[in-house]
């Protein structure tokens, strides 16, 4: 589903078990491991050692894989033989993330993107056949997004808003000599989706509010502009791709629903069709390169779903057997006869793998975990459910130590996501995997106005923020007080961006119910914030002011929310940790927050990273930052180490 990820966490936190069968599940966690035998703990080293993958493809030939990795502490693009092997290195930073974008269609050249520090402002990078590295939107100010190859591969597509940084524009480069043509100038201030493979039709989408949105159809044989999706009353809508012969856009769309569902609209006819319904949100949908297969992704109770459905012979296909975890990101090569895709489980980092239609078994390329960890030592996530102030339900992921018993009472910490509109997911998650590896219960809360338990659910925050969203985790908190293995006394609250604002807002506003709080980049000015966002989020601006209030006219209302005019309020101990070239929450944010808290006199530990920006995404980071925050909650939530600091003072 859409969602105005205003600040959303990158890094941190991404069938079906619910309530008491899910509790369960959590419970038996510790049966994994060896009989009597106790959990060995990790070091943040070996943690961050784990290899994080992403943005998989296969090359024209179907001989190599391309994909993003954190091989070397940065991120950078490398390739290896489809059946496995040795890898090569496409980039080589060693200061700023390089992530892999695609393959051309036709030979062995790669589009990548990179920021500086990041800032945010990708360029779109080519590397030729002689592996000569070329910045194909050279400028210091614009920011850059690959939008697709057109259908007869000559061409490829990139949005910039080198003309205007509030807005997109759209060119055509021709993949022979780079050189491009302004195909779209956006002067509507609409945001680009997706352009068809004959390059005639555009899609624009108009974001009104985080639960309304309107797309329109720009044709550039006619220069008119036409909308696609009439609705009455709020509706999402989004663009996810074209037919092959142009003639049909697919979207999802929760119009006269809760959830998202998958639609294609007939160009010529303006007609709209049903094509899967889920009781869940529809969250993305791709296809092969001849269109024959359909990959659909649904949202599932913050577990990803993957279905493929054949066109020609009319069935769904059957995903190949695979170890437990979610099938993520499957790319299809050209001529259809492999897929390459990622493997995810809650003891398993993102693997690739590669299939090959009618195989029985695909080939596994990657061991993404470190060889010094044990899985039977990780732990097993559970989605658990409890009933809030008001009585709405509020959906949760929670991991809970091997060793927890009633008869051994563990600390706990509730995470809060980023958004507003983010959720936390089912998936593999180093820092989490640490914290509990290291004593503590965690419970990463969906608090309302999370997204994936649909639309009314994620438009229950709006215009309440430091409220009603603040009031869940207060409910999260009595939830894991009712947990017979977790110190009623010993919960403290963490989160990133928007869940940082939470944790600020927690300490302000309720000074006593957390032991601790770890703020990592989180907001505490929102009418600074709100005021300097990036030039490129005017398009959704607007539906930002609805979604948290407006600076120029709720004023009042943002300062009573916002937690640096309170500060004095707070008198537990903080942790801060943010990028300094954070373009979302800038660092003054951090700064502000720390200087009035320190002031109270209250202990605080602030940690500014020079080279991140909005997510720690660099492995010495990482270790530091992760490193850091474990002590940090050893010092002041684990008992023993906290009575021995306070014998100590005295």
């Amino acid at each position: 589903m859409h969602v105005l990820r205003f600040i959303g966490l990158p890094l941190v936190l991404s069938l079906i078990a619910c309530g008491e069968q899910a509790g369960s599940q959590a419970e038996s966690n510790a049966a994994l491991s060896v009989a009597g035998s106790a959990t060995k703990t990790y070091p943040i080293e070996d943690f961050i050692e784990t290899l994080s993958i992403n943005h998989v493809s296969l090359s024209a030939d179907e001989s190599k894989v391309m994909f993003s990795a954190n091989r070397d502490g940065v991120w950078n693009v490398y390739s290896m033989p489809v059946d496995g092997g040795e890898w090569t290195p496409l980039t080589h930073s060693v200061t700023d993330n390089a992530y892999a974008v695609e393959w051309f269609p036709e030979d062995d050249r790669v589009l990548f993107t990179r920021d500086r520090g990041g800032d945010e402002r990708n360029h779109l990078f080519l590397i030729d056949n002689q592996g000569v590295e070329r910045d194909l939107t050279p400028g210091e100010s614009l920011k850059a997004r690959f939008m697709g190859f057109s259908g007869n591969r000559k061409s490829f597509y990139v949005a910039t808003n080198e003309r205007d940084p509030r807005w997109f524009d759209l060119y055509r480069y021709r993949t022979h000599d780079y050189q491009r043509d302004l195909v779209f100038q956006n002067d509507t201030g609409f945001e680009l989706s997706v352009v068809s493979p004959n390059g005639r039709y555009v899609v624009l989408k108009q974001v009104i509010s985080s639960i309304n949105a309107e797309l329109h159809l720009w044709d550039a044989d006619t220069a008119t502009l036409s909308p696609i999706s009439r609705h009455e009353g709020p509706a999402q809508f989004q663009a996810q791709e074209f037919s092959v012969d142009s003639a049909t856009l697919f979207y999802t769309s929760n119009e006269r629903a809760e959830f998202m569902r998958l639609r294609s609209y007939d160009v010529l006819r303006e007609e709209h069709t049903d094509v899967l319904v889920e009781s869940w949100d529809v969250v993305s949908s791709t296809s092969s390169p001849t269109g024959r297969y359909r990959v659909n992704v649904i949202n599932a109770d913050a577990r990803q779903v993957t279905r493929i459905f054949d066109g020609v012979e009319g069935r769904e296909l059957a995903l190949p057997e695979l170890p437990a975890g979610e099938v993520r990101g499957i790319r299809f090569s050209a001529r259809e006869q492999r897929v390459v895709f990622l493997l995810n489980g809650d003891r398993q980092p993102n693997d690739i793998y590669v299939h090959t239609l009618g195989s029985q078994a695909p080939v596994r390329l990657t061991q993404s975990l470190s060889p010094k960890i044990n899985p039977a030592d990780l732990v097993d996530a559970a989605i658990v459910r409890f009933k809030s102030f008001d009585g709405l339900t509020i959906p949760n992921v929670l991991w809970k130590p091997q060793a927890a018993s009633a008869n051994n009472r563990h600390p706990a910490l509730i995470w809060v996501h980023g958004g507003p509109g983010g959720q936390t997911t089912v998936a593999f998650n180093a820092m989490v995997q640490y914290l509990v590896n290291h004593g503590y219960v965690v419970l990463g809360i969906n608090n309302r106005g999370s997204s994936g338990y649909g639309r009314s659910f994620l438009a229950a925050d709006d215009l309440k923020h430091g409220r009603e969203p603040l009031w869940d985790t207060l409910e999260a908190r009595k939830y894991l007080q009712s947990l017979d293995y977790v110190d009623p006394d010993r919960i403290g609250i963490a989160g990133g961006s928007y869940g940082g604002y939470m944790v600020l807002a927690a300490l302000t506003y309720h000074p006593d119910e957390f032991q601790v709080g770890i703020d990592i980049f989180g907001v505490s000015n929102w009418i600074r914030t709100l005021e300097s966002i990036p030039p490129w989020w005017s398009a959704a601006r607007d539906a930002l002011y609805q979604e948290i209030g407006n600076p120029e006219t709720q004023r009042d209302y943002l300062m009573e929310i916002s937690p640096v005019f309170h500060a004095a309020k707070i008198r537990k101990p903080l942790m801060v940790l943010q990028g300094a070239n954070d373009p979302r929450v800038l660092q003054v944010e951090s700064d502000e927050i720390v200087a009035a808290v320190r002031a109270n006199g209250v202990p605080v530990e602030y940690i500014v990273f020079p080279d991140e920006g909005h997510g720690f995404t660099k492995k010495a980071n990482q270790i530091n930052g992760y490193g850091a925050m474990l002590a940090f909650l050893d010092r002041y939530l684990k008992p023993s180490v906290a009575a021995a600091q306070v014998s100590g003072e005295q």
